[in-house]
């Protein structure tokens, strides 16, 4: 899928050297002694990588790109782009074809460690800090007979979009429920939007996504087929998938978030917002003090948002801070 940029109608970054003071976003941070201002004086545009369409990448990552133009005084001009999400938006950092990207932990851990999609060869990134986590929501048709990620043996899966973090989440747990999640299912690589149609069509049995709460896809099935669908418990693969990584932790989704009748046990993991590591520190600093301050905007775009908090946002440890994000956060007083 071809990444679309939206806000603006600039799909890559223009910068040329003396044509009106406008900055390369990917400005390398050359000087590493230099004092961090937390200004950005020349035009620059950035893009920032998101996810499917209905997911609450997309939203908050719209909503941020909003909120750092409108912070900026329009001295940055921030787009988002729908993309495959983590593992495609790393790949398109380390390219130069962004310049943020939302990723989730375990993903953003494998390519600065060169493990897994990233296999030896380790990508140079840098965190402008940890801010919401990603629920495993995994959803059967009631009518599929699947009462566990072991009953989906044979059965139509759709495992999220190619490189996406939600494909790297849905292979492990199938994995650790004892399936080879290439040839013990029917894999259907899909995308939210037309995962949540095939379910509603019976094209598919089940899905895999990994998203924050609530996840508009998500949302928008359990509303039209609620009748129809069901949230798999996933509390039983925990310890399977811990011995994997600190990535993965327990949580809960909660039964009012899509009204279903009772609470059902799932595994998180956190997300991290990336940029590389030569990124212009006072550009880091500037788009970390955004994230902080305009919090409350990006949760009026989605609640998910309300897990940005100046306890968490440092907590990014193997991916490092970028030193203007670590400036920007000193100021903030986050821990």
């Amino acid at each position: 899928m071809k990444p679309r940029i939206l806000l603006t109608a600039t799909l890559t970054v223009v910068a040329l050297a003396g044509c009106g003071g406008r900055q390369d976003a990917n400005t390398k941070d050359t000087d590493t002694a230099a004092a961090i201002t937390c200004e950005v004086t020349a035009d620059t545009r950035i893009s920032i990588a998101t996810g499917n369409t209905t997911g609450v990448y997309y939203v908050v990552g719209n909503a941020l790109a909003t909120q750092v133009t409108k912070a900026t005084n329009d001295k940055v001009k921030a787009t988002a782009a729908e993309t495959s999400a983590s593992v495609a938006n790393i790949q398109g950092l380390d390219k130069g074809q962004y310049q943020v990207a939302f990723s989730l932990f375990d993903s953003a851990t494998d390519a600065v460690q060169g493990k897994a999609a990233f296999d030896g060869k380790p990508v140079k990134l840098a965190a402008l800090g940890r801010i919401y986590d990603n629920a495993t929501q995994v959803v059967v048709r009631k009518d599929s007979g699947i009462t566990s990620v072991a009953g989906m043996k044979g059965k139509r899966i759709s495992t999220g979009s190619p490189n996406s973090g939600t494909e790297v989440i849905a292979k492990r747990i199938l994995t650790a429920a004892g399936l080879n999640p290439d040839t013990d299912i029917q894999p259907q690589r899909l995308d939210l939007p037309k995962t949540t149609e095939a379910m509603k069509a019976g094209t598919i049995d089940a899905f895999f996504f990994s998203g924050g709460l609530p996840t508009g896809g998500v949302t928008d099935l359990f509303t039209t087929s609620a009748d129809k669908v069901q949230l798999l418990d996933l509390g039983s693969l925990l310890p399977e998938m811990q011995k994997l990584g600190p990535a993965y932790q327990e949580g809960t989704i909660p039964a009012a978030t899509y009204k279903t009748t009772a609470d059902v046990k799932t595994i998180v993991v956190p997300n991290v917002l990336l940029v590389r590591e030569d990124m212009d520190a006072n550009l880091a600093c500037v788009l970390t003090k955004t994230l902080i301050e305009k919090r409350d905007e990006l949760v009026r775009a989605n609640a998910a948002a309300k897990g940005i908090t100046l306890e968490t946002v440092r907590k990014t440890d193997p991916v490092p801070l970028h030193r203007g994000a670590v400036a920007a956060l000193d100021k903030a007083g986050a821990k």
